[in-house]
């Protein structure tokens, strides 16, 4: 496994790859937990050679404690990424990507960046598409590996390959979960015991609301959501939508032939937690 922090050393080695050789790419902060590995090890199966690139991004982050508090163990992380057998990671500093000029370019996609996700973390897409764009054209991957727990994110990603002409795969990866149905995510580890043992009612949410929404109104699902949090002292709900796929315009009927999903974000203290599943 080699390790680079440097476009330019990464950039020599990536050379000596077979243009005839795949390379699959997975953007990760770092933090690394199952749902990670289970990504990068998919991608090994499907390319010659794989990258894996640990960096948390300053410009998707709307809120300035969240980035001083994201867990960074990168010692671990090499390792992990070493007993799995990486070709390359690159893990540059925020300089390097941004050329000391941190800040976000602006996208148009199209809506798909001003719901949920977007309307609570402004600038955020920005962020991610503008990271995301800068390690496609410097790594120039055949293909790119984003897990759906992230959802609108990986609508957006799509989005922006689209609008840039990449020659670039976007791969989904199912939601990596822990035994009681949690979404792994690297901000798991900030939660206290009680709000541990309380978060993975969000899965059991979803899941209900699956099963509610077979045969009842868009309005029984979300009264259901809005009372199991009201009823639960360790979690806030901060928003929960139905939404259609393509789209991700949130809906209030349902239309035959159109495929949608449940979202749901949610505070654990000051630890915000995402999940969604699909309906249909």
């Amino acid at each position: 496994m080699k390790v680079f922090k440097t476009i330019k050393s990464i950039h020599s080695n990536l050379l000596v790859i077979n243009k005839s050789k795949s390379l699959g790419f997975v953007p990760t902060m770092g933090a690394l937990h199952g749902g990670h590995l289970s990504i990068i090890k998919k991608a090994k199966k499907e390319n010659d050679y794989i990258v894996v690139s640990i960096f948390v991004n300053p410009t998707q982050f709307d809120n300035k404690e969240d980035l001083i508090n994201y867990p960074s163990t990168i010692d671990n992380d090499l390792k992990l990424l070493k007993s799995i057998s990486c070709d390359f990671v690159f893990c540059p500093t925020a300089n390097e990507i941004y050329d000391s000029k941190i800040k976000s370019e602006s996208f148009n996609f199209n809506g798909l960046d001003q719901v949920m996700e977007g309307a609570f973390r402004k600038g955020h897409f920005d962020g991610v598409g503008t990271i995301v764009k800068r390690f496609f054209e410097i790594l120039k991957p055949n293909k790119a590996y984003f897990g759906e727990k992230d959802f609108q994110q990986l609508q957006i990603i799509k989005k922006m390959v689209s609008i840039n002409c990449f020659p670039i795969q976007i791969i989904p990866c199912p939601i990596f979960r822990e035994a009681d149905g949690l979404a792994m995510s690297s901000r798991n580890v900030r939660l206290n015991l009680q709000q541990r043992n309380a978060a993975p009612i969000i899965h059991k949410i979803l899941i209900k609301s699956k099963e509610l929404f077979a045969n009842k109104g868009i309005e029984t699902v979300k009264y259901f959501v809005e009372k199991e949090f009201e009823n639960n002292p360790f979690l806030a709900l901060e928003y929960f939508e139905i939404a259609e796929i393509d789209t991700l315009i949130s809906i209030n009927k349902k239309l035959k032939n159109k495929k949608y999903r449940a979202f749901i974000a949610a505070f654990a203290g000051e630890v915000r937690l995402i999940d969604n599943i699909a309906l249909n």
